[in-house]
């Protein structure tokens, strides 16, 4: 959640055009009506004509407009993801900015969001106000416009293409949102790179996801490489840093979508092509969750460090790791319980029947990349069919049905819950679901920040290999009380950490 902001320590921020800064709050500027980045390059406003917001929709919800200059929209997105305490209010507004992020209101009203949250509409109402300084409808909308914007300056698409891939209804809803906080039409902003590329091909579009560095994308692009399920997803080395592609499928519309690293822009480029741009929105916001970019690498760095000698040799070998999320819930919690007690690879050989067996083929392969064959199986489908014949324990095989029938009947199973307590308890209640099965869901699906499989043999390997000493799972227990809020990034150090020192793979439960 965003914390309360000190005006003087924001001033001096904004007066030395302090990068590190750059995304965590904005500055209103009175005699303009504009909102800056601190590091806008425009002539620095006096103490007394500006104000200091926490995030870019509490600026505009107030009546400010994004600068044209610094371009919020391309700002580092702080993320919800923050090691805030997991439960009370605060997480439910977390709760409540990631679905957000995902679509709720753009199909929705705030009634239907409070409801999916268990609350009333004024309390919800009232916990935005308190925690982010904006409305949930402010939210959404400042999502659209700042999208828009980016998309009008770092593409060719048409308008058209722009107000429905921004999330907008409707064209006139578009213009006339602009019209009123710009004065003036979309058109009139179309200029920078996108005003001097030829229009794309239908369906496609380009554009980059900024984060806050150091990204270490190597280590991502490894974790991918290894996880990658023949037919549904590969990582391609034909470029320089590599990528990471998949097939796609939101809402009943199909897609592909490719990722690279952008090093110079500080940000990772996604290139999507669709039946329909309106799945950008989830698309960037599966992204950003999948490929961590809401993280901060410098509050994570400075709270592991100083309290284990350890931790602060792991971060600084490594800085800028981050924690892998998943493209989908559903699929990631049937990964996790084909990786239950085998290596990885055997885990991925069994996902790649999976899909071939029970995974809706695609009716027009991609030329470009031809590897790419099927969609990850619905819930639907694997509760409806018998998954031993894919040559695992029959006691494995019925765990795999109770999560699809479950997950068809609780949807919101794989969204966060009140507390990372609840998320586990809801887990564990499923046959054949452990405490282990549980927490790398609330790692990789849930984002939960503090969640720790401290029975797993990978981090007491990595332990051992690193200090020469194994510890028990009760011991690993308590040596994470100390790496608390952040015990899933220390995971992830340990786990990259084996994987680098071993040229096997490991055994047991581990990463999968």
């Amino acid at each position: 959640m965003n914390l309360p902001l000190d005006p003087d320590s924001c001033y001096r921020a904004l007066a030395s055009r302090d990068a590190r800064f750059d995304g965590r709050f904005f500055i209103a500027v009175h005699s303009t009506g504009i909102y800056c980045r601190p590091i806008c390059p425009a002539p620095t406003a006096k103490r007394e004509n500006v104000s200091f917001y926490p995030n870019a929709a509490a600026a505009q919800e107030t009546g400010y407009r994004p600068c044209l200059r610094c371009r919020p929209e391309a700002a580092p997105e702080s993320s919800a993801w923050r090691g805030v305490a997991n439960s009370g209010h605060s997480h439910a507004v977390t709760r409540a900015l990631e679905l957000i992020e995902l679509g709720a209101l753009d199909e929705a009203g705030v009634a239907e969001l409070a409801d999916r949250l268990g609350l009333g509409e004024r309390q919800l109402r009232r916990l935005f106000a308190e925690h982010v300084g904006a409305s949930p409808l402010s939210v959404a909308q400042t999502r659209r416009v700042l999208l828009a914007q980016q998309l009008l300056r770092e593409t060719a698409l048409p308008l058209t293409e722009i107000a429905f891939a921004a999330g907008f209804g409707s064209i006139r809803r578009f213009n006339e949102v602009f019209q009123a906080l710009f004065q003036r039409p979309p058109s009139a902003l179309r200029h920078g790179p996108g005003a001097r590329m030829p229009a794309p091909r239908a369906g496609e579009v380009s554009l980059l996801l900024r984060y806050r560095p150091p990204y270490d994308w190597p280590a991502m692009l490894g974790f991918l490489r290894a996880r990658a399920i023949p037919g549904l997803e590969q990582v391609d080395d034909a470029i320089e840093g590599g990528r990471y592609v998949r097939v796609l499928e939101i809402g009943g519309q199909h897609g592909r979508v490719c990722v690279s690293h952008a090093p110079a822009q500080q940000a990772l480029r996604v290139q999507l092509r669709a039946s329909h741009l309106s799945l950008l929105p989830q698309v960037i916001a599966r992204l950003r969750r999948m490929f961590d970019l809401g993280a901060d690498p410098e509050t994570i760095a400075s709270q592991l460090g100083e309290r284990d000698a350890l931790m602060a040799r792991l971060l600084q070998e490594r800085p800028g790791l981050r924690v892998p999320g998943c493209w989908d819930g559903f699929e990631l919690a049937i990964r996790a319980v084909l990786g239950q007690q085998i290596t990885v690879g055997a885990a991925i050989q069994l996902g790649g029947k999976l899909v071939q067996q029970h995974g809706a083929p695609l009716h027009a392969p991609d030329p470009e990349f031809p590897g790419l064959s099927h969609l990850f199986p619905s819930p639907a489908a694997l509760a409806a069919v018998d998954l031993g014949p894919l040559g695992m324990p029959r006691s494995r095989a019925a765990t795999l049905s109770a999560v699809a029938q479950a997950c068809l009947a609780t949807p919101a199973l794989l969204e966060r819950q009140d507390s990372l307590e609840h998320a586990l308890a809801q887990w564990r209640a499923l046959p054949g679901i452990g405490d282990w099965t549980a927490q790398y869901i609330a790692i990789r699906q849930l984002r939960e920040p503090d969640a720790f499989p401290a029975a797993d043999v990978g981090l007491m390997q990595a332990i051992e290999k690193l200090e020469g000493s194994r510890p028990s799972a009760r011991q690993l227990a308590e040596r994470a009380q100390v790496w608390r809020p952040w015990r899933a990034y220390a995971a992830q150090h340990l786990w990259t950490a084996l994987s680098s020192a071993s040229a096997r793979p490991s055994t047991g439960k581990t990463t999968n």
